[in-house]
């Protein structure tokens, strides 16, 4: 932790919030994730090691409250407390700063595919799916390795790293940059469709369904408005 010496709100809550990852944590508990392995992988490139550090810390500082369950494989909890659910206000304007200064095209070392398919995971509408096991498969062009697969269910969604052995569904091929423009708001899919920037290889009754499969991000809302805005001062 860094101390500012300055006897100042804004320092004193940065001395709390300003650590590297510590935002990106409260954002995540904020969208509902509350298990220390579902904490990382929606956060390649921390270390546990400073996941846990992390958590500790604003434990401390009561922003996070750590709870035991007592039975199951993930009984330890962490829950946002009251302080921390008041920082809803301040991720909320984070990201629509961010969507109008600071959100441009994706560099390369923005997209990973992974990441995205967890994302994408936990975005899932359970009472649009079909009812039988539905697998897709995605190939991304861009990609360290080319496809990755979702086996959906209105039980279970599993992201597949390798060929998950069941008859597959829905093949999706798409520019990996493309599918994460789509996925935060900045390219709509049926657009991205109708510009051959996605394909979609199923039978028709799932081809047109599979859009309305996900809730897409949280943030793409936000993206969207400043992404109209824009369009509309360029018109005007």
């Amino acid at each position: 932790m860094y101390k500012y010496g300055q006897y100042c709100p804004v320092a004193k809550a940065l001395e709390i919030l300003g650590d590297r990852w510590t935002l990106l944590i409260v954002r995540d508990m904020l969208t509902g994730t509350r298990h220390f392995n579902d904490l990382e992988r929606g956060l390649p490139g921390i270390s546990r090691g400073l996941l846990a550090e992390r958590l500790r810390r604003l434990q401390q500082m009561g922003v996070v409250n750590k709870i035991d369950r007592g039975n199951g494989r993930q009984r330890t909890e962490y829950q946002l407390s009251p302080a921390g659910e008041e920082l809803q206000a301040v991720i909320g304007s984070l990201l629509t700063w961010g969507a109008r200064w600071a959100f441009n095209d994706p560099e390369p070392d923005d997209l990973d595919p992974i990441l995205l398919l967890w994302w994408m995971r936990d975005r899932v509408r359970v009472d649009q799916l079909p009812k039988q096991r539905t697998v897709v498969q995605f190939d991304f062009r861009g990609a360290v390795n080319e496809s990755y697969w979702l086996v959906l269910t209105r039980e279970d969604v599993s992201v597949c790293l390798t060929y998950p052995g069941f008859e597959l569904d829905v093949l999706i091929t798409a520019d990996l940059a493309t599918y994460f423009q789509i996925w935060l708001g900045r390219t709509r899919f049926s657009d991205a469709l109708n510009k051959g920037l996605v394909e979609i290889d199923a039978i028709p009754a799932l081809a047109d369904a599979f859009p309305d499969w996900f809730a897409y991000s949280y943030a793409a809302a936000a993206v969207r408005a400043v992404t109209a805005e824009s369009s509309t001062i360029r018109v005007l």
